[in-house]
């Protein structure tokens, strides 16, 4: 008999339409976010109906003390975003090993739970792990290779170190105790054996790093199995959420294997990986969608990303900002950030040969506060409104 009214709750839970969702989500925003029994009565499936899968567009709040740190979620305010992708760093987080502070995810799940917006955690770890998560783990030093950081040298886990995953699940186990009921969180970027972002990259874009690498024992082998660890985590500690993989591939092929082809074969492999574990839970997305073109550029995702849309949940997040020259000149038009952006979107919700787009689109915060990209950020949100995805 138990057996059976849980398959009844499980089924009407999974049938939750949106007003649902934000009849939930209002009382939800009354309720301490750690209560346990609160966050059983709220749990919402993602991608168990069309109205629980991550959709439309998303602001991407990014970390440190101008985003993530500063606190200020004005951006979840505006009327044409669906949901926010923010950007943590672990260290922020839980700077003391078993105390994590809390405060400012539980400000950001109450604002997205007041504006009825979904919620995507992108927390990195790999270079911006807090140090007390590398003591007696297996580091070594290398450049940051993009980000704010870029071109400085940082101490960096290796990625398939025991001692240094096992602390990053032990967090992941924490973060999902706290939010994983809640009906506003969507996504959680699966991460751990990375380096920079939430992305499956490594600091190895130079004859010396790859060297390196190698003498640190790197192997393709030992490179999945990390990441194959980390997908069976975050299938069964978030079983609410969808599961984001970003820029899937090897950083470094088999020796003997090279150039596109052997590139793009590793990244298949890797999504059916991912598919195996994960299921329709699964979503895949590029973190690099721009117009234009920067001053080094990496491997061009788009279509690879596109060619997943409509078999499963599929998204781009923007390369960054369009503000400034030399941002809307690498976004897709130099001193016009608005055509910047407008061309941007259009690249990334070109549909594929099937006739499908994305289901998600990511923007920078710094655009969605301009008051000249607001007709850009409607006519954006109107293309997720006109055919479903």
């Amino acid at each position: 008999m138990r057996i059976s009214r849980l398959r009844c709750v499980l089924l009407g839970l999974s049938l939750l339409s949106w007003s649902s969702w934000t009849s939930l989500a209002a009382r939800a925003q009354h309720q301490d976010p750690a209560d346990p029994a609160a966050q059983r009565r709220e749990a919402v499936r993602c991608a168990s109906s069309d109205d629980a899968t991550p959709n439309g567009l998303a602001v991407v709040i990014p970390p440190g003390e101008k985003g993530y740190k500063s606190g200020n979620l004005e951006a979840l305010k505006n009327p044409f975003m669906s949901g926010v992708a923010v950007q943590i760093n672990w260290r922020d987080i839980e700077p003391v090993q078993g105390k994590p502070d809390w405060s400012k995810l539980d400000a950001l799940f109450a604002a997205a739970v007041s504006s009825q917006k979904w919620v995507q955690l992108d927390i990195f770890a790999g270079f911006f792990s807090p140090e007390w998560a590398l003591a007696g783990a297996k580091t070594d030093l290398f450049l940051i290779p993009y980000g704010p950081d870029h071109g400085t040298v940082a101490k960096l886990p290796m990625p398939w170190d025991p001692v240094y995953v096992g602390r990053w699940f032990a967090f992941m186990k924490q973060l999902s105790e706290r939010y994983g009921r809640s009906p506003a969180f969507r996504i959680i970027a699966a991460g751990g054996p990375t380096s920079v972002s939430e992305e499956m990259t490594l600091p190895s874009n130079s004859p010396a790093a790859v060297k390196k690498w190698l003498s640190d024992g790197y192997t393709p082998a030992k490179y999945l199995g990390a990441w194959e660890k980390a997908f069976h985590v975050y299938a069964d500690s978030f079983p609410n959420q969808c599961v984001s993989l970003a820029a899937p591939g090897l950083p470094i092929l088999e020796r003997g294997k090279s150039g596109p082809p052997a590139r793009l074969r590793a990244k298949q492999d890797i999504v059916e990986r991912a598919v195996k574990v994960v299921g329709h839970r699964l979503a895949i997305q590029s973190n690099d969608l721009h117009a234009g073109h920067a001053q080094v550029e990496a491997f061009d995702g788009t279509d690879f990303i596109k060619s997943y849309s409509g078999r499963i949940i599929t998204g781009f997040e923007m390369r960054g900002g369009s503000q400034g020259a030399g941002p809307s000149q690498v976004m897709g038009a130099a001193g016009n950030p608005p055509l910047a952006l407008r061309k941007s979107v259009d690249k990334g919700m070109a549909a594929n040969s099937s006739g499908r787009h994305v289901n998600f689109l990511e923007i920078y915060e710094g655009d969605v506060l301009a008051p000249d990209m607001q007709p850009v950020l409607q006519y954006a949100a109107s293309l997720f409104g006109k055919s479903k995805p």
